[in-house]
This record gives C-alpha cells, sequence and structure tokens, in this order.
C-alpha cells in the first residue's frame, strides 16, 4: 500500500473499472443459484433486517428502499423478497447488468440506477423511506460530506439510514501478522491509499484492473458527516463478526467469522449505524 495524492475522478474511475471486472467474476463466486429457493436471503440482509426490526413497525414490507453501492445486487433483491420497493445504485454497468439479469430469472420488480453514489440525489428520482448501505462501502469514497448530503436528500421525512460496514480499527491493522498488529492510518489526511492486487475477497478469479484507491474514516467522521446533514443518531453498535474473512488468522463462526476466540474483545470488525430524518 502506498500513500497517494490524486483526485476524485481518477481515483473513482480506477476503482470502476477494477469492480466492472469483479462483477462477472462475483457472479460464478457468490453462489446465486441459491436464490432460486424463493426463501432465500443473503446472509448480510437478514443481519441488517434483523438490526433495523425494532425501528420499522411493519419490517420492511411496502417501504421505498434505496440501497447505494449495491453491487451485483444480492443484499438488494433480498430486501425485495422482505416487501421492500428497491432501487439499487452502483457505479457499474456490469454489476447492475449482472443483478438486473438475476431479477428478471427471479421475478423480482427493482430499479437501477448506474451513477457515481456522491452524485447520488440528482441520478435518482423519488424519495426514500430507508436509504441502506452494508458492507465495504464508504473506505471507497474521499469525500463522507458529500456522501451524508446525498444520504439525507434521498430520504423522505422520517426515513431511516443505515449502515452496516467494516470497522475502521480492523482497517488499521495488518492483516498477515499472527497477533492483532497496527499498520495502517486509522485517521485520514485526505490522501488515497493504493493498492495492487489481482484477486478479490471471493473466488479465484483475478482482474487486470489491479490498481484501486481508499481512504480511511474513522467513526467520528462517520458520525459526524451524518448528524452535519440534520441527521439524527437512534443506534450505534460495534460487532465481532465479519461477513468476510479479513485475516487468515479469522476463524468461520456462526454469523461470519471472527478473531480466535482469545481476541474476540480486543478489535471491533463492524460498525452499524441506524439515523432518522425528521
Amino acid at each position: 500500500m502506498d500513500q497517494v495524492d490524486i483526485g476524485w475522478e481518477p481515483a473513482r474511475d480506477a476503482n470502476r473499472q477494477n469492480w466492472d471486472e469483479r462483477a462477472a467474476l462475483h457472479v460464478e463466486a457468490y453462489g446465486l443459484d441459491a436464490f432460486d429457493d424463493p426463501a432465500h436471503l443473503s446472509d448480510v440482509a437478514r443481519t441488517d433486517a434483523a438490526a433495523l426490526a425494532p425501528f420499522l413497525a411493519h419490517g420492511l414490507d411496502g417501504l421505498d428502499v434505496c440501497h447505494l453501492q449495491c453491487h451485483i445486487g444480492t443484499d438488494t433483491l433480498s430486501l425485495a423478497r422482505l416487501g421492500a420497493r428497491v432501487t439499487g445504485v452502483d457505479f457499474s454497468r456490469p454489476a447492475l447488468d449482472a443483478v438486473a439479469a438475476l431479477a428478471a430469472r427471479l421475478g423480482l420488480s427493482a430499479t437501477w440506477v448506474q451513477t457515481d453514489v456522491l452524485d447520488a440525489r440528482a441520478a435518482v428520482s423519488g424519495d426514500f423511506d430507508l436509504v441502506y448501505t452494508s458492507i465495504g462501502t464508504i473506505t471507497w469514497l474521499h469525500d463522507l460530506d458529500r456522501w451524508a448530503a446525498q444520504i439525507a436528500g434521498l430520504l423522505r421525512p422520517g426515513g431511516l439510514f443505515y449502515i452496516r460496514d467494516g470497522h475502521p480499527v480492523l482497517s488499521s491493522l495488518d492483516e498477515t501478522r499472527d497477533e492483532p498488529v497496527l499498520r495502517y492510518p486509522y485517521f485520514g489526511d485526505g490522501s488515497a491509499q493504493a493498492w495492487d492486487e489481482a484477486g478479490t475477497y471471493v473466488g479465484d478469479g483475478t482482474v487486470a484492473h489491479t490498481r484501486t484507491y481508499e481512504w480511511p474514516h474513522p467513526i467520528s467522521e462517520v458520525m459526524n458527516a451524518l448528524i452535519a446533514t440534520g441527521l439524527r443518531i437512534l443506534r450505534m453498535e460495534e460487532g465481532r463478526t465479519l461477513p468476510w474473512r479479513f485475516s487468515p488468522r479469522m476463524l468461520e463462526v456462526d454469523g461470519g467469522f471472527a478473531w480466535p476466540e482469545a481476541e474476540r474483545d480486543l478489535v471491533p470488525c463492524t460498525f452499524t449505524i441506524i439515523a432518522a430524518k425528521d
């Protein structure tokens, strides 16, 4: 990893090329045939729906939901199966084409919008009861104030925002070490972290566009960006499990992956925030 100064548009375009290639690999690796069972939901959406349940009197049924950074849409279609009217937003056309094909095969109705998530309000029509994003999202964004403004603009009064993502403390760790050791910045300074990796987080395939850019965002930055838009924080949680294996030392457990038992209270794996627009 290198720290680099790069503008948002070239960094975003490099990331998009990488994610365009990931789409076909993830269609093969995600086990999409499981969705042929009408009762099947993604593990991520199942967990998130349970976390949202205390804040939704009637669950997701009948709600207008906008899923930001939806990728190939397995979580989006899971929300649709729970009764939501879903709009999936992503910057990758191959990813959206893949989920549109899956939705058509499954007979699920959804709207798909290709746009930079930082321009979502201008690109997506209507407003929503729930704006949702989950797992592997905000580290790809350089400007959380602009991100939060899109969320607030997409919500109707009384609507909720939900995010569950990898914890920034986790992202600061050296995943190759035999014990928890900090290696990468927790606080950002505006520069990007440049990575060159041919593989992805699932499956054995590789991509040709290996260079990607990410930005560290401490929890305080995430919270303050949302608060600055007028959103009211209802709940914040930190979790001990993760939906993917961040480190080879993580063990498969109920709910995903976790550190060895003796270390599970040392490092948070995820954070969850639920906020409301009054």
